[in-house]
C-alpha cells in the first residue's frame, strides 16, 4: 500500500498543472475573437478591383485621369457628408475642454496647490471655494490615509510630475500643456454653468467673462460671443514614409499639429461671392437648427483632419471606459482619391456618374443631383445652395450625394501625373509639403462636368470654401461577420 501511494504521489507531481491552459503547447497569446461592429452612419465598401480614371472620351482631362485597373481593400465610409450637427458636436467638445482647462488653471492658482494630495476631499471645502470643483480629476480615494511608502509607483510618479509642472506654473503664470493634456485628465463630472445669475463665485465669473467671451464691444446683437480663436485642437501623426526611410530615428517622422481655429469659417459665404447678398447664410448656416442636417462647409483640409482625429478619440475613449473593455477601433480619416472614386461608382463599371449615366435626370425628368444646371439656372434642381446631406437617391452602396451638393476633401495630394506613378494596389499620393489637395464630386455651384466620378479638382489645404465639405472613412478590420 505504501509503494502504491508513493507511486500515485509521484505521478501527480509529473502531471501538468491544472492551472496551465497551454500545457506547453502553442495556443497563442490571450485574447478573444474580434467581430467588427458596424460604425454608426457608415457603409461597408467591399474590397475589389475597378478601373480608375475616365472611361469615356474626356479631352479636357486626357492628361489628368488616364484609366488603369487598381485594387483596394475593404473600408467603411460615411453614408452622407459630415453635417453641421455632427461637426457642432466636435466644436462643443473643444469648447467644453477649453472652458474646463481655464477653470482648472484658475483653481490651481487660486488655491496654491503643489501636490495632488492637497486637492479638496470634502464638499465643505468646495462649498467654501466653488471653483475648486473644476480641478483636474484625480482618484483622491486612493490617496486617503495612505503613507508615502505604501503608495504605488504610478501614484508617486503622478504626484512628482504634478509638483514639477505646478511649480513652473506659479513661476511663469503659464499652465504647461502636460498638466492638462497628459498628466491629469480634465474633470468632466462637474457641469459648466453658463447662466450669469448662477456663477458660483467671482473667480468663475472672471474666467468666463474675461477669457472665454469676447469683450462686450464685440458682441453681436447684445448677446455674449465666445472667442472662437480659443477653440484650438492639438493632435499628432507619424509620417510613415519618413519613418521607413529612417527607422533609427522614428521621432523625425513624428509631428504635432495645432489647428488654431476649429470653428468653421462662416465668412466664406461672403468671400466666395463678391457683389452677392449671402448674409443670411453667413449668419445662420452653421449654428441654426434649420440647417442641422445640411453638410458643414467653411472647413479647410486641416480642420477636417482634426475632426477625424477627434472622432477616433471620442469613440475609443468610450470603449476604454467600459467595464468590460472592448477592442478599440481603427482611426477615422479622409478617404484616398482612389477610395473616394471606388465608393462613388457604387459597384457600377465605367459609369459616368454615381447612378451610372450618362444622363443627369431620371425617367420623370428630375435632376439626380444638386449642381448648376444648364447656363446657371441654380434652382432648376430645386436647390439654390446646399441641400440636406441625405437628399436625392443614394448610389448602389447606399451613399448620398457622391455627386453635387458639396465637393469633398480627400487625403490625396494633387498632381496631374499622379496616375502615372502610383501603385495599382491601394494607390495614393500623399505629400504633406504640397498644399494642393484633391477634392472630388462637384458641388452646388459647379457645372455637370465636375459631377463625374472620374473628374479631378483641387484646392489648397488652408483654404475654406462655401462649396467644400467632407466625409470620412475607416479601415475594415477582422472577419466578415458584422454585428448590426
Amino acid at each position: 500500500m505504501k509503494k502504491n501511494a508513493l507511486f500515485l504521489f509521484l505521478l501527480i507531481l509529473l502531471l501538468p498543472g491544472c492551472g496551465s491552459k497551454s500545457q506547453g503547447e502553442l495556443i497563442g497569446a490571450k485574447g478573444s475573437k474580434f467581430y467588427p461592429l458596424k460604425p454608426h452612419g457608415m457603409a461597408l465598401i467591399p474590397g475589389g478591383s475597378f478601373i480608375l480614371g475616365s472611361s469615356d472620351e474626356d479631352i479636357l482631362a486626357s492628361n489628368d485621369n488616364p484609366t488603369q485597373t487598381v485594387s483596394l481593400r475593404s473600408f467603411w465610409i460615411d453614408e452622407t457628408e459630415i453635417t453641421n450637427r455632427e461637426y457642432r458636436q466636435f466644436v462643443e467638445w473643444v469648447k467644453d475642454s477649453i472652458i474646463r482647462t481655464e477653470l482648472a488653471k484658475a483653481a490651481l492658482l487660486n488655491a496654491g496647490y503643489f501636490s495632488v494630495s492637497e486637492f479638496p476631499t470634502t464638499d465643505d471645502e468646495i462649498d467654501e471655494n466653488p471653483i475648486l470643483a473644476y480641478l483636474p480629476k484625480y482618484d483622491m480615494d486612493a490617496l486617503e490615509d495612505v503613507d508615502d511608502e505604501d503608495k504605488g509607483g504610478y501614484q508617486q510618479y503622478m504626484e512628482e510630475n504634478f509638483s514639477d509642472v505646478v511649480s513652473n506654473y506659479y513661476e511663469t503664470e503659464e499652465a504647461p500643456d502636460s498638466l492638462f493634456h497628459f498628466h491629469l485628465p480634465l474633470n468632466r463630472d462637474v457641469d459648466i454653468i453658463s447662466e450669469r445669475e448662477e456663477y458660483p463665485n467671482v473667480e468663475y465669473a472672471r474666467v468666463i467673462e474675461e477669457i472665454i467671451y469676447l469683450p462686450e464691444s464685440e458682441w453681436f446683437a447684445g448677446d455674449p460671443v465666445i472667442n472662437t480663436k480659443l477653440l484650438k485642437y492639438r493632435f499628432a501623426r507619424v509620417d510613415l514614409e519618413k519613418a521607413v526611410q529612417n527607422p533609427d530615428s522614428a521621432r523625425s517622422a513624428f509631428a504635432r499639429y495645432e489647428v488654431h481655429e476649429i470653428y468653421p469659417d462662416t465668412t466664406v459665404w461672403i468671400k466666395d461671392f463678391k457683389y452677392s447678398y449671402n448674409e443670411p447664410m453667413h449668419n445662420d448656416y452653421f449654428w441654426h437648427q434649420a440647417y442641422a442636417y445640411y453638410p458643414v462647409v467653411g472647413i479647410n483640409w486641416n480642420q477636417a483632419r482634426a475632426f477625424a482625429h477627434w472622432r477616433t478619440k471620442n469613440r475609443n475613449d468610450y470603449l476604454r471606459s467600459r467595464k468590460k473593455r472592448k477592442s478599440t477601433v481603427s482611426r477615422f480619416r479622409l478617404p484616398t482619391e482612389a477610395e473616394w472614386e471606388y465608393a462613388a461608382r457604387g459597384g457600377l463599371e465605367s459609369g459616368t456618374y454615381p447612378w451610372g449615366g450618362p444622363y443627369l435626370t431620371d425617367d420623370r425628368g428630375c435632376f439626380m443631383a444638386n449642381f448648376k444646371p444648364k447656363r446657371g439656372n441654380y434652382v432648376l434642381d430645386e436647390a439654390l445652395y446646399t441641400v440636406e446631406a441625405n437628399s436625392f437617391e443614394p448610389n448602389d452602396y447606399g451613399l448620398y450625394n457622391m455627386a453635387g451638393n458639396v465637393s469633398e476633401w480627400t487625403n490625396s495630394t494633387y498632381t496631374k501625373s499622379a496616375y502615372d506613378f502610383v501603385t495599382s494596389a491601394n494607390p495614393n499620393y500623399e505629400n504633406f509639403e504640397d498644399k494642393q489637395k484633391v477634392i472630388r464630386g462637384g458641388s452646388w455651384k459647379d457645372v455637370a462636368y465636375y459631377l463625374r466620378v472620374a473628374s479631378r479638382d483641387y484646392e489648397y489645404a488652408d483654404s475654406a470654401r462655401s462649396y467644400i465639405g467632407f466625409r470620412l472613412v475607416r479601415n475594415y478590420l477582422g472577419t466578415n461577420n458584422i454585428q448590426q
